[in-house]
């Protein structure tokens, strides 16, 4: 059990038989009457998001949560292949239980698999990845890195947006959170 007055961004608690992840809260102590915790609350396994209001001092059940770092192996059909580096025990996830972020999922990339009462609720990708440009449009000569930018697709065949400079063959490096250019790679 968690009191509402221990509330900080990504505590994790159980509601109704569901994982929330705490997105925002915020203390009130109005002039008249109890204090209470204001929160945003996102769904782990939905990505839902409600506001909820807890009085000050309620409390609530904290899920338990666990972490387990894992290697992505390989692509079998529609599912994705993971196997724990402890036990090397293999798991398979589709593309669903992974999210939107499968477009930057990488043969051998380790990630976090994140499981709540055995079952998987989210796989947390490393914040940048570094991939190779596989097809973009020809750079011109006076392109510059203040100029525009261009489609280009990356080996894992995420489409994201470079400067007019970047060519095929080239390694670049991509946060996954925006879906945003952070620079070349050697």
């Amino acid at each position: 059990m968690i009191s509402s007055n221990d509330f900080r961004t990504g505590t994790t608690i159980e509601i109704d038989g569901a994982v929330w992840k705490v997105v925002e809260f915020l203390h009130v102590k109005p002039g008249k009457g109890s204090a209470f915790v204001r929160t945003k609350l996102k769904n782990a396994q939905t990505g839902s998001v409600v506001e909820k209001t807890f009085r000050a001092g309620e409390s609530v059940t904290q899920a338990v949560i666990e972490k387990n770092v894992m290697q992505h192996t390989y692509k079998d059909g529609d599912d994705f292949v993971f196997m724990d580096m402890e036990t090397y025990d293999e798991t398979r996830l589709g593309a669903k239980q992974i999210g939107e972020r499968v477009k930057y999922l990488k043969d051998g990339m380790e990630v976090n698999v994140i499981t709540w009462n055995e079952k998987v609720i989210e796989v947390e990708l490393p914040n940048a990845v570094v991939l190779e440009v596989t097809q973009t449009d020809p750079g011109l000569k006076g392109d510059t890195a203040t100029g525009g930018t261009k489609p280009a697709t990356v080996e894992t065949g995420a489409q994201i947006m470079v400067p007019l400079f970047i060519t095929i063959g080239e390694k670049i490096k991509i946060d996954t959170r925006s879906d945003s250019y952070l620079g070349r790679e050697s």
